[in-house]
């Protein structure tokens, strides 16, 4: 019989594990094809925005004083889920290859709805996964990264991004004004850069050249080639078309979260090319309550940016006197990012009050940032 304490612990831990049922439904549409498809995107997105108003918001916040063994149900959804997702993946490109009644813009929606479930949950468990000092649990970040072909956002968002946030050093923090459509191709060029750039600085504080096999790009490199090549044995050519198209997928994900989480808030300069320290006000936070069961707390991001490291059921929550606060969960926020018009007739008149409250000595914005946060070429 199972303890009725272990009981306790998975029930406080079961709503996290909701991702899980996007498997078998992954699997499911895959086989019907047609407009079954669309389910998938639906089921992340909106479902859990319904699911957000019905649920409401989650404002009490976790003991820090947990042990690491009461986590124990948390931390296997993040180990399993590897393994589910690369068998999933690799599945359906041996079935879709193979099926005849899948057409061509049925492939590419279930390449859409891998992408979809690659970038909500993978990317976002591999987040999670680099932060622990585990090295089982960083391999497994690092394999997420790989199955996506985004594997070099380990280095920027360790070195560059916890760094840099606020700042126009971060190309991850969306500048005021500046829409998705702009911010997409702008990130995907200068993360790949300043994450090659942090490496070779680390490598030259150790005496080391850039092409030292320290270099973890080798390792990036490697992995992503593996994965390539296997989609490739398993399905030819069509193979790769559908692995590339659900990593762009995965990849544009990401980047949509990326965009929302810190659009327009910036550091102070202290002068001397020093910033304040990041402050919980440097974070968009949302505390609705199904959409943190899916992405694992992600939602409390001033807190993540505070305590790095700090496991996902142990995000503080902060309430909105000391960090800005989104009106939707991160589900809404993402779909309105991609209509710049809607997204800035929401989020710049809140960014402007966040202005107002924290730094009233600034009257000038469009001259200090361009002085201060000059944005990386």
């Amino acid at each position: 019989m199972i303890p009725a304490e272990t009981v306790a612990k998975l029930h406080r831990a079961l709503p996290f594990w909701a991702s899980l049922l996007l498997i078998p439904l992954i699997v499911f549409v895959a086989t019907q094809g047609g407009w079954w498809l669309v389910i998938v995107p639906l089921s992340t997105w909106w479902l859990f925005a319904i699911l957000d108003q019905i649920a409401g918001l989650e404002l009490e916040n976790a003991d820090l004083t947990t042990s690491e063994d009461q986590l124990f149900w948390y931390r296997a959804i993040t180990l399993l889920w590897p393994p589910l997702q690369f068998a999933t993946l690799f599945w359906v490109i041996y079935y879709a290859t193979r099926a005849d009644h899948l057409s061509g813009g049925e492939l590419a929606g279930i390449a859409f709805g891998l992408g979809v479930a690659g970038g909500t949950i993978g990317i976002n468990y591999a987040h999670e996964l680099m932060h622990q000092k585990s090295r089982l649990e960083r391999w497994l970040g690092d394999l997420l990264l790989a199955s996506v072909l985004y594997s070099h956002f380990r280095s920027e968002h360790l070195l560059v991004h916890h760094r840099y946030v606020g700042t126009g050093r971060d190309p991850v923090t969306a500048r005021y004004n500046e829409g998705f459509h702009r911010f997409f191709p702008r990130v995907l060029r200068q993360s790949y850069r300043s994450s090659w750039e942090a490496e070779k600085a680390m490598l030259a504080r150790k005496g080391l050249p850039a092409w030292d096999g320290a270099n973890p790009f080798w390792r990036y490199i490697a992995l992503q080639a593996a994965f390539v090549a296997l989609a490739f044995l398993i399905g030819g050519w069509v193979g790769v078309a559908l692995f590339v198209g659900q990593a762009f997928t995965a990849v544009w994900q990401l980047e949509l979260t990326n965009y929302i989480e810190h659009y327009g808030l910036t550091r102070k300069h202290l002068g001397g090319g020093k910033y304040e320290h990041v402050q919980p006000r440097h974070s968009w936070n949302a505390a609705h309550k199904a959409s943190n069961w899916l992405l694992i707390n992600l939602q409390r991001h001033s807190d993540h940016h505070y305590k790095p490291d700090r496991r996902f059921p142990l995000l503080q929550n902060y309430t909105e006197a000391d960090a800005p606060q989104f009106p939707y969960g991160y589900p809404v926020m993402t779909a309105a990012a991609m209509i710049p018009p809607l997204w800035k007739r929401v989020m710049n008149p809140r960014v402007r009050r966040w202005r107002a409250m924290y730094y009233p000595e600034i009257t000038e914005w469009k001259a200090y940032n361009k002085l201060t946060h000059p944005t990386p070429r």
